[in-house]
C-alpha cells in the first residue's frame, strides 16, 4: 500500500479524534476527578467500548494472530480463559465502584493504601505499576510500526510509525483527560470490531471460497494446529504460565481496574461488562481466523507477529478495507496507550507525590499528573526502539509482574488479617521474582515466570501478614461499609 495514502489516512484519523477530544473537553470539569476518572459518569455503551477498545488492541490482530500462526488453536484457549477472567470483573467491579466512590479513591494503588493503612503500600505498588506498565506500553507502539512497516512495504520506517502514534496518544490525552479517552474509544472501537469482520469474511470467500474450504485445507496441510497441544509452542507448562496472569488481567493491570470506578451507577456497569463479552468474544474469533489464513497463506514467515502486516498487503483484501484495519487497529493500540499514560500519571500525582508531600492540592496534583502524561510517553516510545520481537509474549510478561497486586487486592474485600507488610513482601519480592525469571529465562521446575510470581506473591501475603498487626479499625470499617451496601443492593 502506498505509504502517501496511509499518512493521509493516518492524518485525517488524527483530525477526527482531536474534534471528538476537544469536544470532550468542553464539558471537562477543573478536578482530578474529571481528568482522570471522567467525573465518574461514563454512561454503560461508552464504558464498554472504551474497555474494548484499550484491552484488545497492538495484542490481538497482531500478537494473538501471531500466536496463532506458530501455536494453532492453543491461542484460542489462552484468549478464552482471558474472557472467563472476565467473571472476575462480575463481582469485584461492584465492590470496586462502592468503595471508590464513599472513599474518592483515584487509583486502585490508593484504594490499597488506604484499607492496609499505609501510604508505603500505595507508592510501592504505584511504582511496580509503573515498572510494568510501561513495557505493555511499548508493545502497542510496536504493533504500530510493525504494522505500518509491513502494510507499506517497508515505505513508511518502524520508527516513523511509533513516533507518529506516541504523538497522537500523548495529544488526545494532554486535551481531555479519560473523558477524551473514552469518547475516542467509542468510535475507534465501532470501526475497530466492523472493519475487522469485513476483512475476514473477505480472506475467507477469496482467498478460500469461504470458512469451510479454509478450515478444510488447514486440517490438510497444517493439522496439528486443530489440535491441542498442537505443533508444540502450547505445551502445559507454556499453556499455564501464558494463561494465569492473563485471566487476573482485569484485576492486575490498573489501567483496566480503575475503569471500574467510573460508570455511573452500578447498572452502567454490568451494561460495560456485557457489552465487553459480546465485543471480546467476536474480536477473539476474528483474530484466531486471521492467524490461521496466514499459516496457509504465509507458510514461511520468520517473525509471527509479521502475519497481519504482510496479509493486509496482499491483494486479497481491498485496499479500502486493509486501510481501514490498519486504522481500527491503531486507533485500538494508541487507546491502550492513552489508558496506561492516564492511569500511570494518576498514581504518580496521587499515591506518590500526594503521599510524599501532604500539602498538595488539588489543583497541584492535578498539574503534576498533566506533566507526566508527557514524560512517560517519552519513556514508553524510547522502550518502543527496542522493537522486542513477540507482541503477545512481552504482553504476557508484564501482566505476570502485575499479578503479584492480585493477593492484596482480593485481602482488601475478603480478608481482615491482611497486613500493608504482607502487601510490601509480597509486591516487592514477587515482582522482583518475575523480573529475574523473565529477563535470564530461568524456569525452575520449567514453571513460567507468571506462575512463579503468583505461587511467591501469594505466600508472602498470607504468611507475612500472619506474622504482623493488621489495621483492625479500618479493615471494620472499610468491610462493615461495603457489606451494608451489598446487602442493601442485594449484590452478590
Amino acid at each position: 500500500m502506498d505509504a502517501n495514502t496511509i499518512y493521509l489516512a493516518l492524518f485525517l484519523y488524527f483530525i477526527v479524534g482531536s474534534i471528538i477530544a476537544r469536544q470532550a473537553r468542553r464539558k471537562l470539569g477543573s478536578g482530578v476527578n474529571d481528568f482522570f476518572l471522567a467525573g465518574r459518569a461514563l454512561g454503560g455503551v461508552v464504558a464498554a467500548l472504551t474497555y474494548s477498545a484499550t484491552t484488545y488492541s497492538a495484542f490481538m490482530l497482531v500478537g494473538l494472530a501471531g500466536f496463532t500462526y506458530i501455536g494453532g488453536v492453543g491461542a484460542l484457549g489462552f484468549e478464552l480463559i482471558y474472557l472467563s477472567g472476565l467473571i472476575l470483573v462480575a463481582f469485584f467491579g461492584p465492590r470496586f465502584w462502592l468503595v471508590g466512590n464513599r472513599y474518592n479513591y483515584l487509583t486502585p494503588t490508593e484504594m490499597l493504601g488506604d484499607r492496609y493503612g499505609s501510604r508505603a503500600v500505595s507508592i510501592v505498588s504505584a511504582v511496580a505499576a509503573v515498572i510494568f506498565l510501561i513495557p505493555y506500553s511499548a508493545v502497542q507502539l510496536i504493533g504500530i510500526g510493525a504494522l505500518l512497516e509491513g502494510i507499506s512495504g517497508g515505505a513508511i520506517p518502524y520508527i516513523a510509525g511509533v513516533s507518529v502514534a506516541a504523538v497522537i496518544a500523548v495529544y488526545w490525552t494532554w486535551t481531555g483527560g479519560l473523558k477524551a479517552v473514552a469518547w475516542t474509544d467509542s468510535l475507534q472501537a465501532a470501526v475497530m470490531l466492523t472493519v475487522a469482520v469485513l476483512s475476514v469474511i473477505f480472506i475467507a470467500y477469496r482467498a478460500f471460497d469461504g470458512f469451510g474450504g479454509m478450515f478444510a485445507q488447514l486440517e490438510a496441510q497444517y493439522p496439528q494446529w486443530l489440535t491441542v497441544p498442537g505443533p508444540g509452542f502450547f505445551n502445559v507448562n507454556a499453556f499455564v504460565g501464558l494463561t494465569l496472569p492473563w485471566f487476573f488481567f482485569s484485576l492486575s493491570n490498573p489501567q483496566v481496574s480503575q475503569r471500574l470506578f467510573m460508570p455511573g451507577s452500578l447498572g452502567q456497569m454490568r451494561i460495560m461488562v456485557m457489552g465487553f463479552l459480546i465485543f471480546g468474544f467476536i474480536y477473539t474469533l476474528v483474530s484466531i481466523i486471521w492467524g490461521f489464513s496466514a499459516r496457509l497463506l504465509l507458510p514461511d514467515l520468520e517473525v509471527a507477529d509479521s502475519a497481519t502486516p504482510v496479509l493486509l498487503s496482499m491483494n486479497i483484501v481491498p485496499n479500502i478495507v486493509a486501510l481501514l484495519v490498519m486504522l481500527g487497529i491503531s486507533a485500538a493500540a494508541i487507546s491502550t496507550v492513552n489508558s496506561i499514560i492516564l492511569s500511570l500519571s494518576s498514581m504518580v500525582c496521587r499515591d506518590v507525590f500526594k503521599n510524599i508531600s501532604r500539602e498538595i492540592d488539588e489543583e497541584r496534583e492535578l498539574l503534576i499528573g498533566r506533566i507526566f502524561v508527557p514524560l512517560f510517553t517519552l519513556f514508553i516510545l524510547a522502550f518502543a526502539t527496542l522493537r522486542l520481537d513477540l507482541i503477545a509474549a512481552l504482553s504476557v510478561a508484564s501482566s505476570a509482574g502485575l499479578l503479584v497486586m492480585v493477593p492484596a487486592l482480593i485481602g482488601a474485600f475478603f480478608w481482615k488479617r491482611g497486613t500493608a507488610a504482607g502487601v510490601l513482601s509480597s509486591v516487592i519480592v514477587g515482582g522482583l521474582t518475575a523480573m529475574i525469571l523473565q529477563y535470564s529465562g530461568w524456569r525452575p521446575l520449567d514453571l513460567w515466570p507468571g506462575v512463579w510470581s503468583g505461587i511467591v506473591a501469594v505466600t508472602l501475603f498470607i504468611g507475612v501478614s500472619l506474622l504482623t498487626l493488621p489495621p483492625k479499625k479500618k479493615a471494620e470499617e472499610f468491610l462493615g461499609f461495603l457489606n451494608r451496601e451489598l446487602n442493601r443492593r442485594k449484590v452478590i
